[in-house]
């Protein structure tokens, strides 16, 4: 059973001497070490303010304050807030928010999501979410359990229908402490605690390491990312049943019903341009560049002997290593290539890609490429995009988790990458970037020690000579 890939423990701190371009749109851009600084206007909200408590670097005029801590704070029940806060949504409530939060919690953390009865999958696992309710300001009110005992929840997507869908990025089966197998998505309530109630895995997404997912409003299609290696990961594609109408407690319903766990139809994805086949998304070393997708049926979504991307072969579908955070937006579906190197199977070397997946014209387009960070030690270079999050004010936040110093990273609708925060604390990820529905508050996750941040300030669209 692959573990999860971790980007330091494979990188190291081998950068290739190339230099970091990020590009966006149709209009190409650079951002890169400071030498380019004069040839380029200048994006953002300027230059990052050292925090003196070393917690958390932002922008002249932005603040933030922690909503929750892990080992700190405390749970409604008693327990300290888990360990491994990662993908977050927020939901308008009253005149705050609920926050949806999980927990990558993958066995060794100190803080599991404590095994609440009724609220428990399976008590040999101690990831999950909880739900934080926040005030206008973004002041924490209250934390509690929403899901339990499930595996290394990682990232997720909200639907259409105001619930989030949380991933578990493992192909763990049962045995040992675990009484279940894992790699499934569930649904879970902001608001509702008795619809989530007695989890139910929806198995007709897959049995796979999930990352991240993006919902259609229009059809309720998902699209799913997997984050694997040996063979790296594939891009999926649910479409729903004929007749089903997406709905709080529709995805639930459907999973219950007779043949549930195979509702529907769970395909992967594959490119190409013009008649060549793309074998991996690392083939794209332009922005703009557009490949035309086609769909391949999972012979066996629940990979009961073979893991789903191992089902095929490479001229079948079109792979790419570490895909990572996900977003609907502007019509169609963000999703992300956190990096690829020759090393992992890559045809090219990059440090991160963002793609558009478009249903109406079925293509992907890539939006955002990042080159071989040179030096992971300079502040002004970034690398290593995970989740995502598609901007009130233009354009798209990422979530860096990478080498060397760590950020939240702006991508104007031009294509100026800039800093939006800092972590001052250490070298761990930043995750979970979400805003609230007001665009008031960006939340968003340390995920070591592990922190929840609202983050306010002078928002306004960014997107061109700084304007």
């Amino acid at each position: 059973m692959p573990s999860p890939v971790s980007r330091r423990s494979f990188l190291g701190h081998a950068a290739a001497g190339s230099v970091g371009i990020a590009f966006t749109g149709s209009i190409e851009a650079i951002s890169g070490p400071p030498a380019f600084a004069a040839a380029r206007p200048a994006a953002g909200y300027g230059p990052l303010v050292a925090d003196p408590a070393g917690v958390l670097s932002l922008p002249a005029g932005f603040s933030y304050r922690v909503v929750a801590q892990t080992g700190v704070t405390l749970l409604e029940s008693g327990e300290p807030t888990p360990s491994d806060p990662d993908g977050t949504a927020s939901f308008p409530h009253g005149r705050g928010a609920t926050l949806v939060n999980n927990h990558e919690v993958g066995g060794s953390e100190p803080y599991r999501v404590p095994a609440l009865p009724g609220l428990t999958y399976d008590p040999g696992a101690g990831g999950g979410t909880t739900n934080i309710d926040v005030d206008a300001r973004g002041e924490r009110i209250r934390e509690y359990v929403s899901l339990a005992g499930t595996h290394n929840n990682c990232a997720g997507g909200k639907t259409p229908w105001g619930t989030w869908l949380t991933c578990e990025e493992t192909e763990q089966r049962a045995g040992g402490a675990f009484q279940k197998d894992h790699g499934y998505v569930f649904e879970v309530d902001p608001f509702d605690r008795e619809a989530n109630r007695d989890p139910v895995p929806l198995k007709f997404l897959g049995r796979y390491s999930h990352e991240a997912v993006a919902v259609d409003p229009h059809t309720s299609a998902i699209f799913l990312t997997e984050d694997a290696g040996g063979p790296n990961g594939l891009y999926y594609r649910w479409t729903p049943p004929r007749k089903f109408r997406g709905g709080k407690g529709a995805l639930r319903a459907l999973a219950l019903s007779e043949d549930g766990d195979t509702a529907g139809k769970l395909e992967a994805m594959s490119c190409y341009q013009d008649d060549k086949h793309i074998a991996d998304l690392s083939e794209a070393t332009a922005p703009g560049t557009r490949f035309k997708v086609r769909w391949v049926e999972v012979p066996d979504p629940d990979a009961k002997t073979t893991s789903t991307r191992k089902q095929f072969t490479d001229d079948q579908v079109t792979r790419s290593r570490k895909l990572e955070g996900a977003w609907w937006g502007d019509g169609g579906a963000y999703f992300v290539a956190s990096y690829a190197r020759h090393t992992d199977g890559s045809v090219n070397e990059h440090d991160g890609q963002v793609w558009f997946y478009d249903p109406r014209s079925e293509t992907v387009t890539l939006k955002v490429l990042f080159g071989v960070n040179p030096d992971p030690a300079q502040d002004s270079n970034f690398d290593g995009p995970d989740n995502i999050t598609v901007s009130p004010y233009g354009g798209v936040i990422l979530a860096e988790d990478g080498e060397g110093i760590q950020h939240l990273v702006g991508v104007t609708d031009r294509g100026r990458s800039y800093p939006l925060a800092r972590n001052e604390l250490n070298d761990s990820e930043f995750a979970g970037p979400t805003f609230s529905a007001d665009g008031r508050i960006l939340f968003a996750c340390i995920q070591s020690p592990g922190h929840v941040f609202a983050i306010t300030g002078p928002w306004k669209r960014r997107d061109k000579d700084g304007d």
